[in-house]
């Protein structure tokens, strides 16, 4: 008999010329940021308005060299502030590509899944339970459809759609038994076959105007955080900065000049502790983050997640596609206690006595499989059925008795056309098929056995069943026709390469990794011996889960590692008891029933290849290629981008403090010159942005940053710890640079030389903050060895500078200087290492005194 056939849909040559000349699938969305729309927002910046003041300022001094410097300072900082942005922007149009919703289409005979901007009129899209559509269309073919249409009709009941051949105009969205679907509706049963006939602004939505799946920015715990430092900061920058020049005015004469003078130094103060860099770098580094962790395939759908990742404490993962290939074969047909090898799929001949356990386990699949199990019986029934009359293409199929909770069973009632008997073909787990069948004990207890020994193997098992239909009207549930047990089939999912590695990586960082699966518990524990997670805890069952109290529950899972005979919806029962444990948890799932439980998980992961457009709706991260070993990259990731938030912004308390210090300590001494001026801060300002933005985002990770426990997730960023250490380095340096600046003027030299060698101790200070920061754990001279470009360009970029401002009469001049001697500069740079040497020295101490780290089993 012949195969049936399938359809072929548009060609990918046609395809293309369609997205050519119709455009994308996509309706207009916010304007993305220009370089236009960047430098205007530059121009509002506080840092921007400062630099204006200054110059304005320097123009009533009768001074025009100090105020056209400091405007072609402003075009620096704005250019170098506009490639920054550029940067993110990059990022986070990458991000909105990647997070555009994904459509399985039937091309040139195969199917495929791809953007579903890219989906074009002429399209067959396969739609399944829990699929966005994702263009307008008619239902060509399809099995017990209904689709949500409430975003468009407002009515929250689904509706049912009946297939049509012959239609060709699209009807108004509601109503049931009609066969247009439309974009952005969900399918919440069945399945089906649409042609697209609109896409884009051509669709019902589009019409409408509305705009879907844009990537919307949202404040993160960080950045929150953050914003509250940053207005505590400001508002104690302003009244420093009115103390200043009230203090400035009348410590040096009540005049006009004086209080000209004194306003200089207010705004340079306020230049000097405007904390401007602290939303900056999260910003940034958040946007790259999302970017770096999208290369390693998973995409980040919301923000918080990148900082959640750190804290991750327990993985619950599913085995099948997860930890496995997902790429099922049948290995062995059991029939009456005769096993049949099937080695993988060869070209063996089948012989006759299997051929009814094969024959109605494709019976009791769909036509059309799209799930992998139910794809290897029709692969291998096309191999080994072929031109018998166990394949059965014109059979209509009547009725469908889905799997359920109560029943891990599926039946189909299929009509033979010709003589118009039905039959009915059951598969699903060997004790919800034994109990459709009605055995004896004696008999379930063999099926046991030899279950359990084929579950061994890290096989699963499916049994499959023969049932006789009555003559009268079907009955509404699976229980009420007389069944015969046909035999077992035992499928073979390989495990990943790179999982066990991937499992041992989270036990050396402390975390926890739980396998759930709706395997048969020896198939669970078969694959968790080859995965590594033997004796990783004891081995639950959904039956047992479901007898438990919620408090039982939250006892039990501290010590369980594999939940086994798991159904979707006991997901989030697990979530709940693991949260009430104190567990940060990340979850995976895939399906309309593991939404619930990805949206109470911490961080919910859900799969980009086989997952449901309701579960990555659902979940903060996707996983693009389904594999575990992602999951466990993007939570080095995480961990990683926490580390360098963390350097960066120690890194920029650590400086602010002798900047600071240094505008705002001569002020209170009459005859101290103002050691700062605006053009100083500027010039540091051009080291200081690019180190937190570039040089500390792209640091590598730690050696032993996936040998340490998860993150408290109560930690704070700014906590007294982090900042005093930062506080603590920024006070040695500013008493250091004060020092050469006492010792300078001790020694003869006038008020100009004595700037030179303060602001030269400050800039290597500077450097050595970059490098000493650059990690907690090892040493600056260390860290020379770990490549990172961007620490070279600014490390030479500031000493080449800072060299022209000493030795280029000119700059001199502008940046108030005067003329070093050798021993000047040896000294300046001297100190300006000796300031955080001490620094190396407790890391050292650290180190050696640090807790030990996570236990590797």
């Amino acid at each position: 008999m012949d195969q049936p056939t399938q359809p072929t849909g548009l060609s990918q040559s046609d395809a293309s010329a369609r997205l050519q000349s119709e455009g994308f699938n996509e309706l207009p969305g916010a304007s993305r940021r220009g370089v236009g729309r960047i430098a205007l927002e530059v121009l509002r910046e506080p840092m921007f308005l400062l630099l204006v003041a200054c110059g304005t300022l320097y123009l009533f001094l009768g001074e025009p060299r100090e105020a056209m410097l400091l405007l072609g300072f402003v075009f620096v900082i704005m250019g170098i502030t506009i490639v920054q942005q550029r940067r993110t922007e990059r990022a986070l149009e990458a991000l909105r590509d990647l997070s555009s919703p994904r459509a399985l289409v039937i091309r040139d005979g195969q199917r495929r899944r791809i953007a579903g901007r890219e989906v074009v009129r002429g399209d067959l899209v396969v739609l399944a339970e829990g699929d966005r559509v994702p263009a307008d269309g008619i239902l060509r073919d399809g099995l017990s459809l209904a689709v949500d249409e409430s975003l468009l009709t407002g009515e929250s009941v689904p509706v049912r759609k009946e297939p049509s051949a012959a239609t060709a105009e699209m009807s108004r969205p509601g109503g049931d038994d009609l066969p247009a679907v439309f974009s952005g509706t969900l399918v919440t049963a069945g399945m089906g076959v649409a042609e697209i006939v609109a896409t884009g602004p051509a669709t019902e939505i589009g019409l409408i105007g509305t705009a879907l799946q844009t990537l919307q920015p949202e404040q993160t715990p960080l950045q929150k955080e953050t914003g509250r430092l940053v207005r505590t900061l400001a508002l104690a920058g302003l009244a420093m900065c009115a103390l200043v020049v009230v203090v400035y005015a009348l410590t040096r004469g009540n005049t006009l000049a004086v209080w000209q003078r004194g306003f200089l130094a207010g705004i340079t103060l306020a230049m000097a502790t405007l904390p401007e860099e602290f939303p900056v770098v999260l910003t940034i580094f958040l946007a790259m983050g999302a970017w770096r962790i999208s290369r390693s395939r998973v995409l980040t759908r919301r923000m918080p997640a990148i900082e959640t990742l750190g804290a991750a404490t327990v993985l619950c993962v599913d085995k099948t596609g997860t930890l496995t290939e997902n790429r099922m074969s049948i290995s062995k047909l059991v029939v009456d206690g005769q096993v049949f090898d099937a080695e993988g799929g060869t070209q063996r001949e089948l012989p006759e006595r299997f051929h009814q356990v094969l024959e109605f386990g494709i019976l009791a699949s769909k036509p059309d499989p799209f799930d992998p199990m139910e794809k290897a019986f029709t692969e291998m029934g096309a191999r080994v059925l072929i031109g018998t009359e166990h394949l059965h293409q014109p059979w209509v199929l009547e009725r469908e008795y889905p799997l359920s909770r109560d029943l891990l069973a599926v039946s189909h009632v299929w009509r033979d056309p010709a003589v118009g008997m039905l039959e009915v073909a059951a598969k699903g787990a060997p004790e919800a098929v034994a109990d459709l069948c009605h055995l004896p004990p004696t008999r379930v207890a063999s099926l046991a056995k030899e279950v359990k020994a084929l579950a061994g193997e890290g096989l699963r098992v499916l049994a499959v069943a023969r049932g006789l239909a009555p003559d009268a009207a079907l009955p509404e549930q699976q229980h009420d026709f007389d069944f015969e047990l046909l035999g077992l089939v035992a499928l073979a999912d390989p495990i990943r390469p790179s999982v066990p590695q991937a499992v041992r990586e989270c036990h050396e960082a402390g975390i926890r990794v739980v396998m759930i699966t709706g395997d048969y518990p020896a198939t669970a524990e078969s694959i968790g011996r080859q995965i590594g997670l033997a004796g990783a805890g004891a081995l639950l069952t959904g039956p047992e889960l479901d007898r438990l109290t919620d408090a039982a529950l939250a006892a039990r899972v501290r010590d369980v590692g594999i939940f086994a005979r798991v159904v979707p919806e006991q997901k989030l029962r697990i979530v709940q008891a693991l949260k009430a444990n104190g567990e940060v948890v990340a979850m995976t799932g895939d399906g309309v029933n593991d939404a619930p439980a990805l949206k109470a998980a911490q961080i919910g992961v859900a799969m980009g290849g086989r997952g449901t457009d309701v579960a990555r709706e659902s979940a903060s991260l996707v996983l693009l290629d389904d594999d575990f070993s992602s999951i466990v990259e993007a939570v080095k990731l995480g961990r990683r981008i926490f580390d360098n938030i963390r350097k960066a912004i120690s890194y920029i308390f650590a400086i602010h403090v002798p900047i600071a210090g240094l505008s705002l300590v001569p002020v209170f001494f009459s005859d101290w010159p103002l050691i700062l001026l605006p053009v100083h801060i500027v010039f540091l300002e051009l080291i200081i942005d690019p180190s937190c933005t570039m040089v500390f985002e792209a640091e590598q990770p730690e050696p032993d940053i996936m040998r340490r426990r998860p993150r408290d997730p109560a930690e704070r960023l700014f906590g007294p710890g982090a900042i005093g250490a930062s506080v603590a380095q920024g006070l040695v340096v500013l008493a250091v640079v004060l020092g050469v600046f006492l010792l300078a003027r001790h020694t003869g030299h006038d008020d100009a030389a004595a700037r030179g060698m303060t602001f030269a101790t400050l800039v290597t200070a500077n450097i050595g903050l970059i490098l000493v920061n650059r990690s907690r754990r090892r040493t600056g001279l260390a860290m020379l060895r770990v490549p990172n470009a961007a620490v070279w360009w600014v490390i030479g970029g500031a000493a080449l500078f800072l060299t022209l401002t000493q030795v280029v009469p000119a700059a001199r001049s502008v940046f108030q200087f005067g003329p070093p001697e050798p021993a000047d500069i040896l000294l300046c740079v001297v100190a300006g290492a000796l300031t955080v040497a001490w620094f190396e020295l407790y890391k050292l101490v650290f180190r050696s005194r640090e807790p030990a780290h996570a236990p590797g089993n």
